[in-house]
């Protein structure tokens, strides 16, 4: 069994082998500062790599990296399920939440890393040739969304400072959050708010500050498609 404090320095070694595979030389220094350990840190977990059987070798002046021709079995990917993965790419970098487009670049990073020679030149050009306008100008206006995504999945109370913007009022909520959906421009949580007993939709551009709490809430069988009907219902009776 893994214990609980070994995953963060599994997720490393992961990181690290990512990095080497993409054929570029690094140093332990650099290593060190990336992950926000000491060098000492670093060599032990590319001495960890070698005793795994990962082929890394030194070179004077230049850093780490693999021996050639070492490659992990590709992920075996179709043309059109590659295409479709750098399409996602762009579309999610023309987003307005950092969080969200970090992690998507990270995990696209290690797809490219394992996959074919002739399949990472035909993604490399794909992507010179699609565009996104929405957004052009690189707009950042939340950096939220992975962490509410997590409080989704884990049934975590959130603390937030919210701005409102029809009222333009300031107010401090616990939320219990349930769902996302997204705008053209924004996205929107579906969320308990405990300061007005029922639900209530946040634009995560509005939230000033916010909290996951270590305190998890029970649930109120919760269903998407049955609360947008609700509200559907609600509209049309007004």
């Amino acid at each position: 069994m893994i214990d609980k404090e070994d995953i963060p320095r599994l997720s490393r070694l992961t990181a690290i082998l990512t990095i080497l595979q993409s054929g570029k030389a690094i140093t332990a220094a650099e290593l060190a500062e990336k992950f926000s350990v000491s060098k000492r840190t670093a060599y032990r977990d590319l001495k960890a790599l070698e005793r795994a059987g990962v082929p890394v070798f030194s070179e004077e002046g230049k850093g780490f990296s693999l021996v050639d021709g070492f490659r992990l079995p590709p992920i075996m990917f179709t043309e059109e399920e590659a295409n479709a993965l750098i399409t996602a790419e762009k579309l999610i970098d023309s987003g307005k939440d950092n969080s969200l487009i970090k992690n998507h670049k990270e995990a696209i990073a290690k797809i490219k890393a394992v996959l074919r020679y002739s399949s990472k030149e035909k993604t490399h050009l794909l992507g010179e040739r699609i565009v996104v306008f929405n957004n052009y100008q690189k707009e950042i206006t939340s950096n939220s969304l992975a962490s509410v995504q997590m409080a989704i999945t884990h049934n975590q109370l959130i603390k937030i400072n919210y701005h409102s913007l029809g009222k333009d009022e300031k107010t401090c909520r616990t939320i219990e959050p349930y769902a996302l959906y997204k705008t053209k421009e924004n996205w929107i949580l579906i969320a308990w708010c405990k300061l007005r007993d029922n639900y209530r939709e946040f634009r995560l551009d509005r939230i000033d500050t916010y909290q996951i709490m270590p305190e998890k809430f029970k649930g109120r069988d919760f269903e998407l498609m049955e609360y947008f009907r609700m509200i559907y219902q609600y509209d049309q009776n007004q």
